[in-house]
């Protein structure tokens, strides 16, 4: 059986390739799709099947995926054509007669105020209507996601928020790589929408408590309302669009949008999810 993921230079493409080794699968069965081989050098030294095939290009990618019999989607970075660019693989899956297709979504993206939900939402339901078998694997954040927020709490001592109470079920993106191998090798996944998940949700207190025990001192947490917090994260030095992206989030998170915590991550991998605080660390 030949599997193939696309975005396998990524963060999360290349711990699912890395996942798949630790399952067993032969590299020589691992087809990665990459847009470069100068950034698949590693994966080329582990014996991996790289191929090279950019998101859109149609016949790069239905040659890419030729002889694959299962396949993992990653989602593409956040653009005006995203989604036309998840199309052009799902059409190269079908071309190339793949199997199956599994697909990195995002939390409850049929039903949610999530700003990037729409795209997700659109792909799920081009796979849905390709005739191809499919899994969809709806990622919840990950704890790398504030990796900056982190890093300011080391420089500052504070972390702002504008999130409210809201909470966040994140899990470390290594958990979400090793379920994503699971169904990937494994039946009986056909056809299911996994709402993937860390255990607990957590508040943006947790995050600050769990910031204080890896840093190792104190870390306050500074609500804000969402105008004076896009402003702090502008005066900051933070891009004037990302700050209100970031401050957009935090107010969708605050009405619960990443709050459901479910057990289908730690059911798929078989052990409880990353807790924060070592996510963290």
């Amino acid at each position: 059986m030949t599997i193939a993921i696309t975005g396998a230079t990524g963060a999360l493409g290349s711990l699912v390739v890395g996942a798949l080794l630790t399952k067993g699968v032969p590299a020589s069965q691992i087809v990665a799709v990459a847009r470069s081989g100068d950034r698949a050098k590693t994966l080329t030294d582990q014996g991996v099947d790289v191929r090279i095939a950019a998101y859109g290009d149609v016949p790069a990618l239905t040659a890419a995926l030729a002889g694959v019999d299962r396949l993992l989607l990653i989602s593409g970075p956040e653009s005006s054509e995203r989604v036309n660019l998840h199309h052009s693989v799902i059409t190269a899956a079908q071309q190339a007669n793949v199997g199956f297709i599994a697909y990195t979504s995002a939390p409850h993206a049929d039903d949610t105020v999530l700003l990037v939900a729409p795209d997700h939402a659109a792909t799920e339901k081009l796979i849905q209507s390709s005739g191809l078998a499919h899994t969809i694997l709806r990622n919840n954040w990950y704890h790398e996601n504030y990796r900056p927020h982190l890093a300011s709490a080391r420089a500052t001592g504070k972390l702002l928020t504008s999130a409210g109470s809201g909470q966040v079920a994140s899990a470390a993106r290594a958990d979400y790589a090793e379920a994503a191998a699971v169904v990937l090798t494994s039946g009986d996944h056909d056809g299911r929408t996994y709402e993937l998940t860390g255990d607990t949700a957590w508040t943006f207190a947790d995050l600050a408590t769990a910031m204080s025990d890896v840093l190792g001192r104190p870390v306050e947490l500074v609500r804000l309302d969402t105008a004076a917090h896009t402003a702090a994260l502008t005066a900051a030095g933070l891009d004037p669009r990302l700050a209100q992206f970031v401050t957009a989030l935090e107010s969708t998170i605050a009405t619960g949008a990443l709050a459901d915590a479910t057990s289908d991550l730690s059911t798929l991998i078989g052990r409880p999810t990353t807790p924060l605080v070592e996510g963290l660390r």
